[in-house]
């Protein structure tokens, strides 16, 4: 997401201003992490068992509320982070429970923030956690890879700055207050996710194009540009597509909070264990999970994790998975040489301050067997130079297992080709296990950055979906050479989907489809009899060849088992245009006005 139109606060009007994309380069790391990174685990094959537990390394930043100097230290991240859109830099921000006073956390790039409480509640900032986009005057549509969790926040003004783009989710937070979602002076902004928060005062979107809020409590909803999205939302505006542009669901169908990282025992400033606690399923979910007290769930001791540092191998990693340790990866990039084999039901692979893993020589960076309950989250997989045929497995092909007791979940789990140096992969992240959550993800082939080109990051697919009964909420897709998703499961659903094609197709014949102009932004299988989405975005900006026909954004079977509620295509400022939005339904786009064209309801 790069050129962005939307609102005009304070009225709100739509209108279609282009941003202009910008690359921001890395500064110098932080003092000490080179040197730990030098240090870090050495690779190869271990001839002995590997420990679990161990310390965070130094880019996990835990603070008590005695700590001294944390406003200049949260500090010192920021001013390395604010604008390394595409560094090496990974910071995770702690906090034990307690209160805070007068801090104002600014998050840049690759920089999550999270209370160590089992409830928001027990870690509160008597302050703010700001994300604004002064680094790009004032535009929001990049301020992407950086999270915020489980703290509750008296912001000082009464109102938290959240403006964030893709891949900045916001969870199991308590705002008391309300929460602005756009950039001072009201810029551009173009899309988030907010999950399990409580939100006690108005949440203003502004400019902000599109939203997904999902299991929340939130006082009021302000307004709306083109597509917002909610299910299981405590006070979200009633069902209105597409005046006002609300898509609402009453609850969640199926959803399990993502695993977070706590201290057990001790005080606000003593040495309490780490554990990580692992949240209960939910069905027709709707509300915070962790509002009565304790949240459902279970925890494990960090003994039960190997504590990975950036350096260690591959071949260590599953290692550790194969004595039936968990993955804690730290801040940090790993490349690997073959992929992760994640093959014990119930194993949990967590990253902390967007960990990131690069596969080499062509491997996929992560495999997950035909079991049960395997959660992933929290980590970015950016592809190499070498063509990787996929780049995250969920289950290998023709897998078949019943799943629906405990799904696996793949939750802020991002994917990116291209924009830190040239990447490629044929497909990006594949589904085949049954019943899988995937949770938030933003799958990404660069519109933007270093090694950015048709050809240069070539990713023809982005998500494939083969298993069935497989739910997505919250799913960002953009810029693929083909198709961004296909889903050839049966029974699969959607709530909520952001895409944009790809901007920089040379012509129209780079993008044809046999007798079809363009390849769907979200195709269902032509054997497919049962599948259902609501909320589904496409935009499209060809700004190369302004001529390009798009002939839908959505292509489906035309059966009563296959149902889309509340669909819509843009042409962003007239760059190309969509004949229809869904088949050989809805109107086209045209002119340079910017108003999305809609389907209310598919068949």
């Amino acid at each position: 997401m790069t050129h962005t139109p939307q609102s005009d606060p304070p009225s709100v009007r739509r209108r279609a201003v282009l941003a202009a994309a910008a690359t921001a380069a890395a500064v110098p790391a932080l003092s000490g992490a080179a040197s730990a990174q030098a240090a870090a685990v050495q690779d190869g094959d271990c001839p002995h068992a590997l420990p679990g537990g161990g310390d965070l390394g130094p880019n996990v930043l835990v603070f008590g509320p005695a700590t001294p100097d944390i406003q200049a230290r949260v500090d010192e991240v920021f001013r390395q982070q604010e604008s390394a859109q595409f560094g090496s830099g990974r910071y995770a921000l702690l906090f034990k429970p307690g209160v805070y006073h007068g801090l104002n956390a600014q998050l840049g790039f690759y920089t999550s923030i999270a209370g160590l409480g089992l409830s928001p509640d027990d870690t509160t900032i008597n302050g703010d956690v700001t994300v604004d986009a002064g680094w790009f005057g004032g535009n929001a549509t990049q301020n992407f890879w950086r999270s915020a969790e489980n703290l509750a926040l008296v912001p000082v003004s009464g109102t938290n700055r959240w403006a964030v783009a893709q891949a900045a989710p916001f969870r199991r937070m308590h705002i008391r207050g309300g929460l602005n979602l756009t950039p001072s002076g009201y810029g551009w902004a173009s899309g988030g996710y907010i999950a399990d928060s409580r939100v006690e005062g108005e949440i203003g979107p502004y400019s902000q194009q599109q939203w997904y809020t999902r299991d929340s409590s939130i006082g009021s909803w302000l307004n709306g540009v083109w597509n917002m999205v909610f299910s299981g939302v405590e006070g979200a505006p009633a069902q209105s597509f597409p005046n006002p542009p609300y898509t609402t669901l009453d609850t969640t169908p199926v959803s399990r909070e993502k695993p977070f990282l706590y201290v057990d025992g001790g005080d606000g400033d003593g040495d309490g264990e780490f554990r990580v606690f692992l949240p209960a399923k939910r069905t027709n979910a709707r509300g915070v999970s962790w509002g009565n007290g304790t949240p459902r769930g279970n925890s494990l001791p960090l003994s039960r994790f190997y504590v990975a540092k950036p350096g260690v191998s591959a071949a260590t990693l599953n290692q550790a998975l194969a004595q039936g340790l968990n993955l804690l990866l730290t801040p940090g990039i790993y490349h690997l040489d073959q992929p992760i084999r994640v093959a014990r039901a119930n194993t949990v692979v967590l990253g902390l301050g967007y960990a990131t893993l690069i596969p080499d020589n062509g491997v996929t960076a992560l495999k997950v067997a035909d079991v049960d309950g395997v959660r992933l989250a929290g980590f970015l997989v950016d592809a190499g130079p070498v063509n990787s045929s996929t780049l995250l497995e969920v289950g290998p092909p023709g897998a078949r297992r019943d799943h629906s007791a405990n799904p696996t979940t793949v939750q802020d789990v991002f994917v990116r080709i291209g924009g830190a140096g040239a990447g490629k992969a044929t497909t990006s992240m594949v589904i085949n296990n049954r019943h899988t959550i995937v949770d938030h993800t933003w799958v990404w082939r660069a519109d933007h950055g270093e090694g950015v080109g048709w050809d240069t990051n070539r990713a023809d697919y982005g998500v494939v979906v083969n298993g069935h009964d497989v739910l997505a909420t919250g799913l960002f897709v953009e810029h693929f050479n083909k198709y961004d998703v296909q889903w050839y499961g049966q029974r699969g659903r959607t709530i909520f989907f952001q895409n944009e094609k790809a901007y920089d197709a040379p012509n129209q014949a780079a993008i044809q489809n046999g007798a079809t102009k363009g390849f769907a932004a979200y195709k269902v299988g032509d054997n497919v009899t049962a599948h259902e989405g609501w909320g589904l975005g496409s935009y499209c900006y060809y700004n190369v060849d302004p001529t390009i026909v798009q002939h839908h954004g959505f292509a489906a079977p035309n059966v009563p088992g296959v149902k889309f509620h509340n669909l819509l295509v843009v042409s962003l400022g007239g760059k190309g245009q969509y004949e229809h939005v869904i088949n050989d339904l809805g109107a086209p786009t045209s002119g340079t006005s910017t108003v999305p064209s809609t389907v209310v309801s598919y068949p």
